[in-house]
């Protein structure tokens, strides 16, 4: 019998109050404004910053690695046409041969196939109906969009920004068009945000270069399972979700050159972090594609990853368990502690931490 079957981690123990109000419901005013709190493992010591001062917490040959998903108006609101009852979906996936989309929706009542569902636009009007194809597995359906449209222009015309429920009850304003994405975003395929990015402005990433910090690319799309709480006893038992993502040439090139320089790599979020401890399971090192569902938690021997920019995770998740197996457990629970003392903001729109 395997270590982790004798020795179950519970899901508890990743368990935090976190104060209502704590939740950010909107970005600071300017992005690089965030607070941060920086974890410092050689010295075993807590800091409290400004994310506008990172460089000053980065070294000359340094490497940033940023995840260049961009994120979709992947949320549709509207109704069954037949009863008028309230629909809501969630992009997942598209299949380009079928022209199908694949969404997770609820509603009231059973839907039938064939049935159909207007959508409403960011104003609230009726703008499109979707017909109901078949019904598939974990409340998913495919649907067809109207006509001959193109999945670019079906989520331009009735998409919304896939805000978490945690803010405004996912209900989004017209800034979060621009608030929920990185200002360096440019693969689309996510549904939700890699949160640690947004407090990057343009300003404060040419003043990254401008210190000598290196910047790779990378992408991951972020999947609706990223959220998705530990349900299990144990941390072990949980069903890790699977990822798209991929690691090119150029950046496997920048990776190895840090290293040879003796910089460090600091990956921006835990969707790079993902990303790079999955491609740095090859020997030789080597570019990387395909869907990655690597589980990151304690007794994980980090191959390519020193660093972490982040930001405060919810209780219970798998992002939470990533983070204090890098971050060490009892450092990043004294961590999370002060942030709750001092009110930091948590979660998407809140505050940064630096995990060195």
């Amino acid at each position: 019998m395997n270590n982790e079957l004798k020795n179950p981690t519970p899901a508890s123990n990743y368990h935090f109050d976190l104060p209502k109000h704590l939740i950010a419901q909107h970005p600071t005013q300017n992005r690089e404004d965030a607070r941060l709190l920086v974890v410092d493992r050689e010295r075993n010591l807590i800091h409290h910053s400004h994310f506008r001062d990172i460089v000053d917490w980065l070294k000359r040959d340094d490497c940033l690695v940023l995840n260049e998903t961009k994120v979709l108006l992947a949320k549709f609101i509207g109704y069954r046409t037949k009863t008028k009852g309230r629909w809501q979906g969630l992009f997942i996936e598209h299949d380009p041969s079928s022209g199908v989309i694949k969404v997770m929706c609820k509603t009231r009542g059973r839907i039938q196939p064939g049935e159909t569902v207007t959508l409403q636009d960011r104003e609230g009007l009726d703008s499109a109906v979707i017909t109901m194809v078949a019904k598939l597995d974990g409340g998913c359906w495919a649907i067809k969009p109207p006509g001959d449209m193109s999945i670019e222009e079906f989520l331009q015309q009735v998409g919304r920004v896939p805000l978490p429920h945690y803010i405004r009850d996912g209900n989004m304003s017209d800034a979060d068009i621009e608030d929920y994405q990185t200002v360096y975003a440019r693969e689309p395929g996510s549904i939700a945000a890699p949160t640690a990015g947004l407090h990057f402005s343009d300003r404060l990433l040419n003043q990254v270069i401008d210190g000598g910090i290196n910047i790779a690319k990378v992408t991951l799309h972020v999947g609706s399972g990223t959220f998705r709480p530990i349900a299990t006893d144990s941390i072990e038992a949980h069903q890790m979700h699977g990822e798209f993502g991929c690691i090119d040439q150029a950046t496997i090139n920048q990776i190895e050159a840090t290293r040879q320089a003796g910089g460090r790599i600091i990956s921006v979020g835990t969707t790079s972090t993902r990303l790079l401890e999955t491609a740095g399971k090859q020997t030789p090192l080597a570019p990387w594609s395909g869907t990655t569902d690597l589980y990151i938690r304690p007794g994980h021997a980090f191959q390519l990853v020193d660093g972490l920019i982040t930001n405060f995770h919810l209780p219970r998740t798998t992002l939470l368990v990533l983070v204090r197996t890098l971050g060490g457990d009892d450092l990043i629970k004294e961590a999370y502690r002060q942030a709750v003392e001092q009110e930091y903001r948590f979660f998407s729109y809140g505050d940064g931490m630096l995990v060195l």
